[in-house]
């Protein structure tokens, strides 16, 4: 089993019972995931944007336009911070202080880079891409010049990390589990949706396989 090494930066203190620090727990939280929550300082206030991100091995790629001004703060910067969250269940206990939600999260810490070499900046864009949707990258049409050129590409070396995971039930105190009081939990799914074509297409296209396969894995 592979771990992160504990720092003063991402060792867990408040609940470290569900602290991990297994890389491939942490990447399995990652690659569930889309949206990632970036934490940067700007004009000196510290601001938390969502973004979408692609993951290769020890590696995530963010991107946006030359002038966006979080992937510039984070270039001057030289390092940077993601979480990714997933909410798994409410938890509703016999008191109030004990409610809770069951969780995974990940919080990663590293290095960033501008990519500038286009074959590498290609490469980033397709694991992006691949993130989202698998096969998608052969279906579309290749991006001009032009538009790889207004794009900044952001790489992130994961250099340490953790992640805390909540999976039980209800916690409640000894005393409260004799008052007549409902306790339990509310599980909590992302599930896709039927896939709905865009109304430019052609009538009668047929929504391809690999968008298919995908709805079935994730229909719930």
């Amino acid at each position: 089993m592979q771990e992160y090494s504990k720092s003063k930066l991402n060792t867990v203190k408040r609940g470290h019972k569900r602290a991990t620090y297994d890389v491939e727990k942490i990447n399995a939280i990652l690659d569930a995931g889309f949206i990632g929550y970036v934490g940067y300082v700007y004009d000196g206030r510290a601001i938390t944007v969502p973004m979408a991100y692609g993951r290769k091995d020890d590696k995530i790629y963010l991107h946006g336009s030359r002038a966006n001004r979080m992937l510039l703060s984070l270039l001057e910067a030289k390092s940077m911070s993601i979480t990714v969250t997933h909410l798994d269940a409410l938890v509703l206990a016999r008191s109030g202080l004990h409610h809770s939600v069951n969780y995974r999260s990940a919080t990663l810490f590293g290095p960033v880079k501008k990519i500038e070499n286009p074959k590498e900046k290609d490469a980033a864009l397709f694991c992006f891409m691949e993130h989202m949707m698998k096969g998608r990258w052969d279906d579309i049409r290749p991006m001009h010049k032009e538009e790889l050129d207004r794009t900044l590409v952001v790489e992130m070396a994961i250099e340490t990390a953790s992640a805390k995971i909540r999976d039980v039930g209800v916690e409640d105190e000894a005393e409260d589990y004799d008052a007549v009081i409902w306790a339990g939990l509310v599980p909590i799914k992302q599930v896709a949706g039927y896939p709905i074509p865009d109304e430019g297409l052609p009538e009668k296209m047929e929504i391809p396989e690999y968008v298919l396969d995908y709805y079935q894995k994730h229909k719930g």
